[in-house]
């Protein structure tokens, strides 16, 4: 009966455009937010143009730390909109609604890449401060309940509070990460290790946070993220 009476007084509402909806996205932002599908880039996911190209501009010629990763939606429109409400808004709610989206639609793939432990990419500890909380973290935990892999939230730390990637020029941002993570308590991780994000730029940071996973001792790293950019 509460929750009936807190459905009225505060209806749900689409994660992308926020209207009051009775589904899970409302019927616009489920014809115009579409997944990633082929043609996309073997090594991050990203999509491309040609079922004839393997890799991206970015991955291609590039040695990458990560086996490969996969995203939900290219960052635009809803999306990033969503993103930015989620990140900075404190639109918790959106962490869910991710989590559920990453397992309904890459469960299969998941279990595939014979993963046995996830890993949210940590803010360092005054970014999470500011924010109160770190939303790859959220992510990682609805997901690790509903495939029941555990989420490990301590092992993988962010040395430096970097300057958001954002920011930076293409060789700003791989320099701005250098060094910038560490392992502690390396015993606890496993050997094959999924990392999650909510957006994939250039991949700079999940390349080097699955290098700093590897010299600790994992043996293959993958990701997900929740959206990616345009692919060329």
């Amino acid at each position: 009966m509460i929750k009936s009476v807190l459905k009225i007084i505060y209806p749900p509402v689409c994660p992308f455009c926020e209207k009051a909806c009775t589904t899970a996205v409302c019927g616009n932002c489920t014809a115009a937010v579409r997944y990633i599908d082929e043609p996309r880039c073997k090594r991050c996911g990203k999509p491309i143009r040609s079922e004839q190209q393997e890799y991206c501009g970015d991955c291609r010629g590039t040695e990458k730390a990560f086996e490969a990763g996969r995203n939900l939606w290219v960052h635009q429109g809803g999306v990033s909109d969503s993103l930015y409400r989620f990140k900075y808004h404190s639109r918790k709610i959106n962490g869910r609604f991710y989590g559920r989206q990453l397992a309904e639609r890459y469960s299969s793939l998941i279990a595939r890449w014979q993963i046995e432990q996830i890993i949210p990419v940590p803010l360092h500890r005054k970014r999470k401060k500011q924010r109160g909380f770190n939303q790859a973290e959220l992510i990682a935990g609805e997901l690790g309940r509903l495939t029941d892999i555990p989420v490990n939230v301590k092992s993988l730390v962010r040395n430096r509070d970097t300057v958001p990637q954002k920011q930076l020029s293409a060789r700003g941002r791989r320099t701005n990460l250098k060094d910038a993570f560490r392992v502690r308590e390396a015993g606890q991780l496993y050997r094959c290790i999924l990392l999650i994000d909510d957006i994939y730029t250039t991949g700079n940071t999940l390349n080097e946070a699955a290098k700093c996973l590897k010299d600790a001792g994992v043996s293959k790293v993958y990701f997900l993220t929740i959206s990616i950019g345009q692919g060329i």
